[in-house]
């Protein structure tokens, strides 16, 4: 399947349809106010928690083994965490299971921003996906953060430190 950010949003969002169509998943979220009291790195191992939940509640059954894309997991790191877990770098471009859960994640997630870019125009989030880009760190300058800002992400917090 290969990494999701290669692939045409186009592209992704035909795979997307057959995936949902064939497939039991789950999506973890996790939200700003949470990254911000808990911390980025803790934050992604609740969201992989959250997936696989909600995962095995879609499927009716606990999964074997939870293959991570990255070099670690959240096995031993939360309490909640309760599978198996094999970390796999580079996994999205070499076991289809995590290919297709990174299409259903980044689909989501560009799926959030450009709602997000509907209620705060100036950020470009349509375009940028909420990543640091020169026209979203000008917008932050001028406009200020939003709520959907980490207030613990460094261009933020400066900036607040300065009000």
């Amino acid at each position: 399947m290969g990494d999701s950010k290669t692939l045409t949003a186009k592209t992704r969002e035909r795979l997307e349809e057959t995936i949902r169509a064939r497939c039991a998943f789950g999506i973890g979220v996790v939200e700003v106010e949470e990254i911000d009291r808990i911390n980025i790195f803790a934050a992604t191992m609740l969201a992989m928690t959250r997936a696989v939940e909600r995962l095995c509640e879609a499927a009716g059954a606990q999964v074997g083994e939870a293959l991570i894309d990255g070099n670690l997991t959240p096995e031993g790191r939360l309490p909640e965490w309760r599978w198996p877990a094999r970390a796999i770098v580079g996994g999205d471009g070499k076991e289809k299971a995590i290919g297709a859960a990174s299409i259903l994640a980044k689909t989501w997630r560009d799926r959030l921003m450009v709602e997000a870019a509907e209620r705060y125009p100036h950020y470009g989030w349509e375009r940028n996906k909420g990543y640091g880009s020169k026209e979203h760190m000008e917008a932050l300058r001028v406009h200020g953060p939003t709520p959907l800002h980490r207030r613990s992400f460094a261009p933020v917090a400066q900036l607040e430190m300065q009000l």
